[in-house]
């Protein structure tokens, strides 16, 4: 018989597993364990952000970096001094001139000369213009035939009345031929007086096509030309001749201003004014930007009457203009000075108001700063004075007193790379710098070359410590067979 053969029984099949069977249980620890690492994770980052907000919220001591926080704030300052302070109204003005006449030709006729150039300055006096006088010239000698027809009339009259009061004396003649001579010699010599007027106005006539300059000053535009006919009293005229030098500027006083303006023309003194009495008002005249100053004047006078509409009351400063900067109907920035008084000033921005009124940081000489209340006197527009409260060297703060508290430290201006800016560093990260590339440098000298041996110049460089505790490099043996 054929022995059995001996095969090797084949494994029974895996049973299928469950599929609402339960998780082993090392996945379950699995997730518990990654649950538990993210809570951590958010817990120690949420630790460092509570760190660092109430870091960068507490002040700066020391140095201004105490463990690593944030650095001093920068301000800049400026010194409180004794100065004049100027007391000054500012208004906005206008240039008017002090003469203003149109050309306007008193007869009717045809232009016939134009004797100026426009923008001429001119003399009182001068001939600018000529009108055809013909006909003003004939004009006159009939005025002056008539005057002397009736005049030899009132001539022979009066030889008639001589004679007829002779022959009433020899009673020769009746005393009503005598009375009726005699008003006929005065009719004559009112007709004579008529006849001189109608020769006085045509000789006015003629000399009226003569245009001369009334005032002296600077003509404008020329608005007719040679070869028109002109007629009296013409709106526009021929010209306009305005006066500029000197020259008036209109500006508005605030009616509550007025009792000092008024205080200071009567030049009464107010206490403590370094003006020498009787010194007129000085009147400076600006440019738009106010940098810059155009002319110099005296304040004239003000208004009868205060406007009501606007609470003002107008005035009017008189300047020389010689050098011609101000210009008829310019407007310009005035400053009327009306004092000055001694103050301890310092600049606008350095004072700062609070809830509980006005103060300024003063900057002690440790580098801290004194929040100070003070009081505020007058004031301009760059400086204001400190009427309480500081004193005339003592240093303030004019920026980034936003940022500052009573107590905290600051660096001015200019110093940001003192030493001392941070606490054990005196030359800031420049110098950590420079340090890590020498020792980058001494750990390139000491690093040994292809060969095995270290370069010679690197052995004189090397300081006696770090030769003395560096190991001795074994020389290489050579290769067995």
């Amino acid at each position: 018989m054929r022995p059995r053969d001996s095969a090797t029984p084949e494994p029974a099949p895996a049973p299928a597993a469950d599929a609402s069977a339960p998780p082993p249980p090392r996945r379950r620890r699995g997730r518990w364990l990654g649950a538990v690492v993210a809570i951590a994770t958010v817990a120690v980052l949420g630790g460092a952000a509570w760190v660092l907000v109430k870091r960068s919220q507490a002040p700066a001591e020391g140095g201004g970096f105490p463990g690593g926080g944030r650095a001093m704030v920068t301000v800049g300052e400026a010194t409180a001094r004794q100065a004049q302070l100027p007391v000054a109204i500012e208004a906005l003005g206008t240039v008017t001139p002090t003469v203003t006449v149109a050309l306007r030709p008193q007869v009717s006729g045809v232009l016939t000369e134009v004797l100026f150039t426009e923008g001429q300055t001119v003399r009182k006096g001068q001939l600018l213009a000529r009108i055809d006088p013909r006909p003003f010239e004939q004009a006159l000698m009939q005025a002056e035939g008539t005057r002397q027809r009736d005049q030899a009339q009132l001539d022979n009259a009066r030889i008639v009345l001589e004679r007829y009061r002779t022959l009433l004396a020899q009673d020769s003649i009746a005393r009503q031929d005598v009375d009726t001579q005699a008003a006929l010699v005065r009719q004559l010599q009112g007709t004579v007086t008529a006849d001189l007027a109608q020769e006085k106005t045509a000789r006015l006539n003629l000399d009226y096509t003569r245009i001369t300059a009334p005032a002296s000053g600077r003509i404008g535009l020329r608005a007719v030309d040679a070869g028109n006919y002109v007629s009296a009293g013409e709106a526009n005229g021929i010209a306009t001749i305005t006066q500029v030098a000197p020259i008036d500027v209109q500006f508005s006083i605030p009616q509550d201003r007025l009792a000092d303006v008024q205080a200071a023309q009567r030049d009464a003194k107010p206490p403590n004014d370094a003006r020498p009495a009787g010194a007129p008002l000085a009147v400076t005249a600006f440019d738009r930007t106010r940098t810059r100053a155009l002319a110099e004047g005296r304040f004239s006078t003000l208004d009868n009457l205060v406007d009501t509409a606007t609470g003002t009351v107008k005035a009017k400063a008189r300047f020389d203009n010689a050098e011609g900067a101000l210009f008829p109907n310019q407007f310009v920035n005035v400053r009327l000075l009306l004092r000055e008084v001694p103050a301890v000033v310092v600049p606008v921005t350095a004072v700062r108001t609070g809830a509980n009124g006005d103060f300024v940081y003063v900057i002690n000489d440790d580098r801290t700063v004194s929040l100070r209340k003070v009081k505020r006197g007058q004031a301009t527009v760059s400086q204001v004075a400190i009427a309480e409260g500081l004193q005339a060297g003592e240093r303030v703060v004019t920026e980034g007193g936003d940022r500052l508290k009573d107590g905290v430290k600051v660096q001015l201006q200019g110093q940001q790379g003192q030493p001392g800016q941070r606490p054990g560093v005196a030359e800031g990260a420049p110098g950590r710098r420079a340090r890590g590339s020498e020792a980058q440098g001494e750990r390139r000298r000491h690093r040994p070359s292809q060969d095995g041996t270290a370069p010679a110049a690197a052995a004189q460089t090397a300081p006696p410590a770090a030769a003395a505790s560096a190991p001795a490099t074994p020389a290489p043996q050579p290769a067995a067979r």
